[in-house]
């Protein structure tokens, strides 16, 4: 049975791949969320992702509290783990959009997958003035990835593992792999990529991959893996790897990790999109997470 698109099963969440049948009405899901929005933050006029994404006005990056991976490494894991930040009605949101859209080159909506279903609600209200962004770890499924797709513009996957033992080494995920790939493929089957004539990009698809330090393996073989299903895709390499306190990555990447992986890069040819400074990997660059503006 579905409804709105989404698969329902007496209010059980069924949104991400982890399907953990809870009725987020009444409790949390494995995402430490109930089914009202919760923002941790929203930053307006944010300029710190890929260029083609962000002119001068910036975008309006709005930080979603929860996430339905647990990675050790994450770099948000004051919200990701859920239980902080503003619940928002349906309603509020819109207000939100509507008021500042305006003012910024986008909608950067950051790990929204697990409130899909309260954005799709949301988005049916709003009469967007620039593209959304969809700016997710690629652990989704492509039924759910159809229905935000009516909405969203531009779809930023950041594609972590080539490997279903790696998730479960570093994010709790036993089958990463199997459901990232095809969820990427529908990502590039809705979206072609268009740019308007100052080279921001309207409309289309950015796979972003993370290295992280001894792991230069698992950044090799994503690389292979982009050559052969996505060669014609926008690529964003980043080494922006900032150790968090937690877990076995206790470190940063080193210059030789880095590049090793920019010279497999090179090999390959692909040549569109973006390699990250090795400067990058800076406390700098993780936001301060705090009530959101109201």
């Amino acid at each position: 049975m579905t409804k709105g698109g989404f698969n329902i099963l007496e209010n059980k969440c069924l949104i991400c791949p982890r399907k953990c049948g809870i009725d987020r009405t009444k409790s949390f899901g494995f995402c430490f969320e109930g089914e009202q929005l919760q923002i941790a933050k929203i930053v307006p006029h944010f300029r710190w992702e890929e260029p083609c994404l962000s002119d001068e006005k910036g975008v309006l990056a709005i930080f979603f509290s929860g996430c339905n991976l647990k990675c050790e490494f994450c770099q948000n894991i004051e919200i990701s783990r859920g239980g902080v930040g503003k619940i928002f009605t349906t309603q509020e949101f819109v207000d939100l959009i509507n008021k500042e859209q305006q003012n910024h080159s986008a909608i950067d909506l950051v790990t929204p997958t697990h409130f899909a279903k309260a954005l799709c609600k949301a988005f049916e209200k709003i009469e967007k003035k620039v593209p959304v962004i969809w700016n997710s770890n690629a652990y989704e499924s492509v039924e759910t990835l159809q229905e935000v797709g009516k909405f969203v513009d531009i779809f930023l996957p950041d594609f972590k593992y080539a490997t279903n033992i790696a998730g479960q080494k570093f994010s709790a995920c036993k089958d990463y792999f199997s459901f990232a790939l095809p969820a990427i493929k529908e990502m590039c089957r809705q979206k072609k990529d268009v740019f308007d004539e100052d080279g921001k990009m309207k409309q289309g698809v950015i796979i972003r991959h993370l290295v992280l330090p001894k792991n230069v393996e698992n950044s090799l073989e994503i690389l292979d893996t982009i050559k052969a299903e996505f060669p014609d895709r926008m690529l964003s390499l980043m080494s922006q790897f900032t150790p968090n306190g937690h877990g076995t990555l206790d470190r940063k990447i080193t210059p030789i990790e880095y590049k090793l992986v920019l010279s497999h890069l090179e090999k390959l040819g692909l040549e569109k999109g973006y390699i990250q400074d090795f400067e990058s990997a800076d406390k700098c660059f993780v936001p301060n997470f705090e009530q959101p503006k109201e």
